[in-house]
């Protein structure tokens, strides 16, 4: 059996790995490339593979950067199962035909302000093409083997903790094991349960998002907590930029434990995204996956004023603060919190707050690392509202979580490959996996195949 990496390396964005077996093809995760342009514009490259010669695709999770490219290979013949979680599965509903949406809304913009080079400006996927793809799923529980090619190919999903549904990936190929860990969560995460950890394996394919990087141990409320109480004293709003599935419902619960316990001003708080609203109602479904109570997971739910319409989000641009919205997209990229960014970022009473890792070439990254003037929609924004970052909300493990997640192997793989980060962070992982732990370990860049069998007898 081969193994090809043909996303999901030298960056954080569209995972994908290869299984080619003597039996038929595999993709583990189908994500978009988000980010720097020139990532971006593989999405719209044919793919190094014939779509319709996938037999299966094995999803980790629902992040658009693991799961973003489904409703494209579908639409490029695709005929195949994709297997992942229920919780995952729920998520996708939401995800997939929201991003054809905003992809579609996105060309439509562009093309009446003419601010595109192609005329016209075309989606990747629309709406309709993601609900076509949802046919295509096959949800399955936690721990089942799936018999794949009989008992000669299997593979069963372990909880990865990241978000809702997410899960590493365990897969059995004639007695070999190869692990995918997806996106680790944390030990200790506010919301989310602990990752499990696999027994061990023959081949391990771990991620390195923090690879270089430990998350600071403040206390994620009380920082929270003083950037709200300082933007309102200065009759400032707060705008927060957060991934719709996972950090959102996070923070909503960070806003009912400070409302609750008197420790922020009583001010509005708006949830101006409807596909967060969504995903709050499934996280509330799935309380078996996260710590929260029902109570807690009621608390959230109702801490925020909901905002649905378009004219309804467009009114809260024309408010006077203060006041506090979350609305995706998390790194800035798109959706309707940019349309919030320009109105915001100009004020310097207000604050931009962001609480996840942000990509290269992202707005988010942009803004996070100091920039005083940010494109939006063809027109440079000058940067006078005061810019926060709370890594500790990370729902990533840093390099030192990884670590105590691999101490839990009861035997050292023979080969891992450090993927799923920008390059300084995965190098500096497999330094620290080969130092620490003496395996062996190696950084794959993009296109590279490798032989299982060859793997397995190198020294």
């Amino acid at each position: 059996m081969e193994i090809r990496f043909v996303g999901g390396t030298g960056t954080v964005t569209g995972s994908k790995y290869l299984l080619t077996h003597q039996k038929g093809q595999i993709l583990v995760d189908c994500g978009l490339f988000q980010g720097l342009k020139n990532l971006r514009l593989k999405n719209w490259e044919e793919p190094p593979f014939d779509p319709s010669a996938i037999q299966a695709v094995i999803l980790t999770h629902a992040h658009i950067d693991h799961s973003g490219y489904i409703p494209l290979l579908v639409k490029k013949g695709f005929r195949g199962k994709i297997y992942c979680t229920s919780a995952t599965f729920e998520l996708c509903k939401i995800l997939l035909p929201d991003a054809g949406y905003l992809q579609e809304e996105e060309a439509k913009y562009m093309n009446r302000h003419r601010l595109s080079k192609h005329d016209p400006a075309l989606p990747l996927f629309d709406e309709e093409d993601a609900k076509e793809s949802l046919g295509y799923f096959s949800p399955v529980e936690y721990h089942d083997w799936i018999d794949l090619f009989g008992e000669d190919f299997q593979f069963r999903f372990g909880k990865a903790g990241h978000i809702l549904g997410a899960s590493f990936v365990e897969v059995n190929v004639n007695k070999k094991r190869l692990v995918f860990s997806g996106d680790l969560g944390r030990p200790h995460d506010l919301v989310m349960n602990p990752p499990e950890t696999p027994e061990a394996c023959d081949v391990l394919v771990v991620e390195s998002t923090y690879g270089d990087r430990l998350h600071q141990k403040e206390d994620p409320l009380e920082k929270v907590a003083s950037i709200i109480r300082s933007t309102v004293k200065a009759r400032g709003s707060v705008v927060v930029p957060a991934f719709a599935v996972g950090r959102t419902q996070q923070l909503l619960y960070i806003l009912y434990r400070l409302k609750k316990e008197k420790r922020i001003p009583d001010i509005p708080i708006f949830l101006n995204s409807p596909m967060a609203t969504s995903a709050t109602e499934v996280f509330c479904q799935f309380v078996e996956e996260h710590r929260l109570s029902v109570e807690e997971c009621r608390g959230l739910s109702h801490v925020a004023q909901i905002v649905r319409s378009p004219e309804e989000s467009k009114a809260l641009n024309e408010r006077e603060g203060p006041m506090i919205i979350v609305s995706a997209s998390g790194m800035a990229t798109g959706g309707r919190v940019v349309h919030h960014l320009k109105r915001f970022l100009l004020e310097k009473e207000s604050t931009i707050l962001f609480t996840g890792f942000q990509a290269m070439g992202t707005r988010g990254a942009a803004l996070v690392t100091g920039k005083d003037m940010i494109k939006i929609h063809g027109q440079y924004i000058p940067v006078r509202a005061r810019v926060e970052n709370i890594n500790s909300l990370s729902a990533h493990a840093d390099y030192q979580e990884i670590i105590s997640w691999l101490k839990g192997f009861s035997r050292a793989p023979k080969m891992t490959f450090v993927t799923h980060g920008e390059p300084g962070a995965s190098d500096a992982l497999r330094l620290r996996i080969q130092d620490e732990m003496k395996w062996n370990c190696f950084v794959p860049e993009m296109g590279r195949q490798f032989l299982l069998e060859k793997l397995l007898h190198s020294k």
